[in-house]
């Protein structure tokens, strides 16, 4: 995960420079859209009253540093977020959002709990929905549910030879145990506290904070080469993956699958990528980075894939676009295949990884407006 976690909207270097630069799909020229002004010290939002449905945000970082802007549910349930906006650029968000109370937080720097603005949702949204977009709700949601199950399968087996003290063996197993959970990210971080129990990185460990879940796991294996004494880490992290598969499987998803959360969501798994994945942050023991990308990529494949029937009626050039750039990634990919896995990351040179974070960063400013294009 990035250093700063991004979820589905709901219905209630090589990275940052470069993804904030191509991420600037500023408009703003709709008068209904709210601006909401990201300084180093301040979060102006221009309103605070919003009607039920789709709602537009035109963030502008007028700050020096690169922000990011959440919508945070009460119990800082994230709804959704767009990060790495960089100094002096614009981004459009568009989010879908049920009668309630929000906070919109700027972060500036990405780090803590960023600077609030509380917000209120009323009304009742047009309950109608495109067949087609409903059609591509349902099926997400049950990808979202054989990912889930795939990741414990796999974990189950990556757990068994942690605690067996096989080393070798759970080393081969590690990467292909979070591939599941790296296709459906953005739903798995909508969980509160879920996300960082199970995907925390030692890097980001706030002081005091307790470290679990698979990169603990990873440490031990590639930095100490022993298992010994973390073998309960390995039990936490079947438990947490047992809640992730209760909450996905619950008759009602809190926050719900829409197809503007699924639009965001495959937007922030390009995040992802450029955040963590391109700059070899996210797998910093075992390398592993290049098996999360694909698995981020896939999943972000999958939603548009689901809404490409919306995307090509409402607007074709934009199809067109993001078919062109899918495939650029892939290609970009498969270079570095071998067998059914991929190189180790600490192989790949700086001309690679500029080509990998250039693919990317192609391919994240069209999908970027996949959200607003799913709602015309």
């Amino acid at each position: 995960m990035s250093p700063s976690s991004a979820v589905l909207t709901g219905v209630a270097a090589v990275s940052v420079s470069l993804l904030a630069a191509c991420g600037g799909d500023a408009g703003g020229g709709n008068p209904d859209t709210t601006k909401i002004v990201a300084s180093d010290s301040e979060c102006e939002v221009t309103r605070k009253d919003f009607p039920a449905g789709v709602n537009e945000f035109h963030v502008t970082n007028t700050g020096s540093r690169v922000t990011e802007v959440y919508v945070y549910a009460p119990g800082d349930k994230i709804v959704t977020e767009r990060e790495n906006i960089g100094p002096g650029t614009s981004v459009t968000l568009t989010v879908q959002l049920a009668a309630g109370t929000y906070q919109i937080a700027c972060k500036p720097g990405m780090v803590g709990a960023g600077i609030r603005q509380d917000i209120t949702v009323t009304g009742q949204a047009d309950p109608k929905l495109d067949p087609r977009a409903e059609k591509a709700v349902t099926d997400y949601r049950a990808y979202v549910v054989e990912q889930t199950d795939s990741t414990i399968a796999a974990t189950r087996k990556f757990a068994a030879a942690f605690k067996a003290g096989n080393v070798a063996e759970a080393k081969r197993l590690y990467a292909p145990s979070r591939i599941g959970w790296e296709r459906i990210e953005p739903v798995a971080e909508s969980f509160g506290d879920l996300d960082p129990r199970v995907d925390l990185r030692e890097a980001d460990l706030k002081p005091g904070e307790k470290w679990t879940g698979w990169h603990r796991l990873e440490k031990a294996l590639w930095k100490t080469g022993s298992t010994k004494g973390e073998e309960q880490y390995a039990d936490q992290l079947i438990k947490d993956l047992g809640e992730l598969k209760a909450k996905v499987n619950a008759a009602r998803l809190d926050p719900p699958i829409t197809p503007v959360s699924m639009a965001n969501g495959a937007k922030e798994l390009l995040d992802e990528v450029a955040t963590g994945k391109v700059t070899g942050e996210e797998e910093v023991f075992s390398h592993t980075d290049l098996v999360d990308f694909k698995a981020n990529v896939d999943g972000a494949f999958k939603v548009y894939q689901l809404l490409r029937p919306v995307v090509r009626d409402k607007d074709p050039d934009l199809a067109k676009e993001l078919d062109e750039n899918f495939t650029k990634v892939q290609d970009a990919l498969t270079k570095h295949q071998r067998g059914d896995g991929y190189v180790s990351y600490d192989t790949v040179g700086k001309a690679d990884r500029k080509t990998l974070a250039d693919a990317v960063n192609a391919l994240a400013e069209p999908l970027s407006k996949l959200a607003k294009a799913v709602t015309k």
